[in-house]
């Protein structure tokens, strides 16, 4: 069994920050009244150790040794079960998921724009859960099936799939009867956010202009994430790791495991990008061939125009496209992809070809 422990192998990176109980938070994402675990200058790369809620619910026991050893998988991260040990999590106001920092970033003023660069990322172990649970998902009411014998008075309990990673790293769903579904691996953290500019308490669930659960597959190693810094300080965070998903995540979670993640924040403070930033008013982000930008709403038909709008402002902004040229362009080429419909606000990322606009 394949365990990257807390400070065990590779940090690498001017700062190492844990996933312990005391450099964390459950449920509950940074507001203003926040205080940093860490405060680094700009340009700085970090190396942060995270945990995937799966395994640590109340839902599940509250004890993440019991939970896998019951499907015959035998050690666990210490942090992991330090976290479901801690008694810090409240369900009913509370959103599942762990999230590590906040780190504070010298000179971050509101309107400014952090950088989030995804170096490297590691396994830090070869299961993860992909869960089904409370009515929710793409088919509430359909799905989670009731097990044999159950009461229709009482709640349908959570389906909880634990995947594995194979030899050839691929990820694993047995099937049961000694087959097996196969797929590609994808890690990418779920969450990437700045803290919100209220006192009042944030749920980790719902993304917004601040990040958060953004919950875009495309978020990779050498993807960069921009978020429009709201305090000051910025309050950098990270959790929800996957190791693969895919765009819809319709089942509820996908394939949720921990991840060690390498990354450098930057910080942007130039006109441009500030107002590039203001007009957007979300987060946006660029792998090696695509920019993303990005529309969120409760509604999907209002998450799709929104992204729509703001790729046209982006085009507009960063290329001089004429508006209505840069609709007929996105009509005629770009891709809305559904990044999750199951967070409360669905999120859509529209991809542009860098290739596209070179010499604009």
């Amino acid at each position: 069994m394949m365990l990257l422990q807390p400070g065990v192998g590779a940090t690498p990176g001017d700062l190492y920050l844990s996933a312990d109980p005391d450099e964390i938070a459950w449920g509950l994402l940074p507001n203003a009244t926040s205080r940093p675990v860490r405060t680094v200058d700009p340009g700085t790369v970090v190396c942060l150790d995270t945990i995937s809620h799966e395994g640590i619910l109340e839902d599940q026991g509250r004890d993440p040794a019991a939970f896998f050893a019951a499907v015959g998988i035998t050690g666990i991260l210490s942090d992991t079960a330090a976290v479901a040990a801690s008694g810090t999590h409240d369900p009913a106001r509370q959103g599942p998921h762990v999230i590590t920092g906040p780190i504070a970033v010298r000179g971050a003023r509101p309107g400014d724009v952090l950088e989030v660069e995804v170096l490297a990322l590691a396994r830090r172990t070869d299961y993860g859960v992909i869960s089904n649970r409370h009515g929710k998902g793409a088919l509430p009411g359909e799905y989670p099936l009731p097990p044999v014998g159950h009461d229709p008075a009482d709640p349908v309990p959570p389906v909880c799939t634990v995947a594995t990673v194979d030899t050839a790293e691929r990820g694993v769903i047995a099937l049961g009867d000694g087959r097996a579904l196969r797929f590609p691996l994808n890690p990418f953290l779920g969450i990437m956010g700045v803290a919100v500019a209220t006192d009042r308490p944030v749920h980790s669930v719902p993304p917004g202009p601040h990040g958060g659960n953004l919950d875009i597959r495309m978020l990779g190693v050498g993807a960069k994430l921009f978020l429009p810094v709201q305090v000051p300080g910025a309050l950098f965070y990270t959790g929800d790791p996957h190791f693969a998903m895919g765009d819809g995540e319709v089942a509820l979670t996908a394939f949720e495991a921990p991840l060690r993640a390498t990354l450098r924040l930057r910080l942007h403070n130039d006109p441009a990008m500030r107002k590039l930033a203001a007009t957007l008013a979300t987060p946006f982000a660029e792998t090696r061939d695509d920019h993303l930008v990005i529309g969120l709403d409760t509604d999907l038909d209002a998450a799709v125009a929104r992204a729509t709008r703001n790729a046209i402002a982006f085009l507009g902004e960063r290329h001089g496209v004429p508006a209505p040229l840069a609709l007929a362009y996105l009509s005629a080429t770009a891709d809305f992809r559904i990044s999750q419909v199951v967070d409360i606000v669905k999120g859509v990322h529209c991809c542009l070809r860098k290739s596209d606009l070179e010499g604009l």
